[in-house]
């Protein structure tokens, strides 16, 4: 009698079984779709292929172990020199060099550092889509060193010195000058206490030393302290200016870059963020003086692409976990995945991926098409903020959501749906908040009015016959000429964002397009997932979609 209720006790079952080796490419219609809808069909077989490396329980273990073993700093080596090293598990190694041998790092630029072409964008965008389902932390340094590329363009020498190291899909931690390596990564040091998103009130002071500068200052956020190099601000006589600061001098010494602490944060645990103060640090000047914001502002564009990317991708895995974890487990005599209310919830929840996958495979593309097309340029400009600003918030509440599917399990750590929660809310926060975001789109509205006219009128095009798109594109004019459009303008950009979604996912699948539109912009959608009314075709179809069983 006992032994039968311990043996009972004991043994396992119901339980979904893990989601893993899965080909997270292949398997994710919507994000198949989106990328060739967008240009990036030849590149199939190529994103199978990562799909499959990726979803495999080995890059998973991967992941975990990164975020459970958090880095280090090494102020001092065990004589007492300064060193400023930061040490991190060998997994986290593992990560950056499987991102960096697909490229993306650096595979949207050619070997002198310009535009690659094509649909570059595109593939790269979809590799990291799915790399942020797996472990995002690693991918902060990965998106600083391929945006930070961007802003060298202003300096073409120093740019070509540094393109055949950062040009290469070699990943080398070493802590060595970065002339001498296989491959490098940059980071970025922009606020500072007094000012944070508000960079022109920096104190920090550059100091011309014949061709080169002296910084001496702090930076209260130097992101990813392990990289070979830094773009920085720093007040000259001519203004805030932006320079590249290498870890090590040029006569193979350690730079004065002084990391004082690692940030203990919520989420981003693999990842080392830090205070620093830099004593007479060396730094190149990028850019002319007083020219520091739109030097930076080249990177800045790339990195608010990839917290886009990055929230789209969490929210994807958020699903497809939940979509999995129901479908295997019972509940009142029928699975999870058959019991309406579930499916409700979770038909909504795929809907909100659909498109929040279009959206940002489509901002992919007007960024692999702005070099020569003024209009896809002029959409990137303005739908860059639009986009973040709605993918990036909307994710906590998505994975919290995705969590509760699962129920206790889901709020555990052992699974990552705990890890994506408290990784979600930095992308948001990240290369400008949520009112940041609505602050740029008011004043692109205002430098670019005809551009951005023709993007509205554009997507009003894409949209045509759809449910509240009229309504909803002359409630956004309407606030955006309002003399205090700043008050009204998070809704008005997150009217703008559904919009835009809405006409990305027309392109994609006009069904679903459709759908998005009446439950988005049509009727007043429940603050939470599930609050709909969805005919059973269209949960079937959208849960097959997808997670093809």
């Amino acid at each position: 009698m006992t032994q039968s209720i311990l043996s009972a006790t004991t043994e396992v079952f119901n339980q979904s079984p893990p989601f893993e080796d899965v080909d997270l490419y292949s398997l994710d219609r919507p994000l198949t779709k989106a990328v060739a809808a967008n240009g990036g069909e030849g590149a199939a077989a190529e994103l199978a292929d990562f799909g499959k490396h990726w979803g495999s329980a080995a890059m998973a273990q991967r992941g975990r172990i990164a975020n459970e073993n958090t880095p280090k700093l090494k102020t001092f080596d065990a004589r007492g020199f300064r060193r400023d090293e930061v040490e991190f598990h060998p997994a986290y190694h593992e990560l950056m060099a499987h991102s960096a041998h697909a490229g993306i790092h650096n595979s949207t630029w050619n070997a002198n550092g310009e535009t690659a072409g094509g649909a570059s964008e595109v593939v790269r965008g979809a590799k990291f889509f799915i790399a942020s389902q797996v472990e995002t932390g690693h991918l902060c340094p990965i998106t600083m060193t391929r945006a930070a590329v961007g802003a060298l363009a202003v300096d073409p020498a120093l740019r070509a010195k540094v393109m055949p190291v950062l040009g290469t899909r070699s990943y080398d931690p070493s802590f060595a000058p970065w002339w001498t390596k296989r491959g490098m990564t940059m980071g970025m040091g922009m606020t500072e206490k007094q000012g944070g998103t508000d960079v022109r009130a920096n104190i920090t002071r550059a100091v011309r030393d014949g061709d080169a500068y002296r910084i001496t200052g702090h930076k209260w956020f130097m992101s990813a302290p392990m990289c070979d190099a830094f773009l920085v601000l720093a007040q000259t006589e001519g203004g805030l200016t932006c320079f590249f600061m290498p870890r090590f001098a040029p006569d193979g010494s350690v730079n004065g870059i002084h990391f004082q602490r690692l940030k203990d944060k919520l989420g981003n645990r693999s990842n080392a963020s830090s205070e620093v103060v830099f004593e007479n640090a060396y730094a190149l000047r990028l850019g002319e003086e007083g020219r520091g914001v739109p030097t930076i502002i080249q990177m800045v564009s790339l990195t608010r692409q990839d917290c886009s990317l990055a929230s789209a991708g969490l929210m994807r895995s958020g699903l497809a976990h939940a979509l999995h974890h129901a479908r295997h487990r019972s509940v009142f005599q029928k699975h999870l995945a058959d019991q309406p209310l579930m499916r409700s919830v979770l038909a909504d929840m795929a809907l909100h991926v659909e498109a929040s996958t279009a959206l940002v495979m489509r901002l992919c593309r007007s960024f692999d098409r702005a070099p020569t097309d003024t209009a896809e340029a002029a959409h990137m400009r303005l739908l860059t903020p639009v986009v973040k600003y709605w993918t990036c918030k909307s994710a906590p509440g998505f994975l919290y959501e995705a969590m509760e599917c699962l129920g206790g399990n889901g709020y555990v750590e052992e699974g990552i749906l705990a890890r994506h929660y408290r990784e979600s809310p930095v992308n948001a926060i990240w290369e400008g908040s949520g009112n940041v975001m609505c602050l740029d789109v008011l004043r692109a509205l205002s430098r670019e009015a005809e551009a951005a006219a023709d993007v509205l009128r554009g997507l009003v095009e894409q949209t045509k016959g759809l449910p509240g798109v009229v309504g909803a594109v002359g409630f956004i004019a309407k606030s955006f000429r309002q003399p205090d459009a700043e008050r009204v303008a998070r809704l008005a950009v997150e009217t703008l964002a559904l919009v835009a979604a809405t006409a990305a996912l027309n392109e994609v699948s006009p069904k679903h397009a459709e759908l998005f539109a009446a439950t988005r912009l049509d009727a007043n959608h429940g603050n939470l997932y599930g609050a709909v009314d969805l005919a059973s075709d269209d949960i079937r179809g959208l849960l097959d979609r997808a997670l093809p069983t």
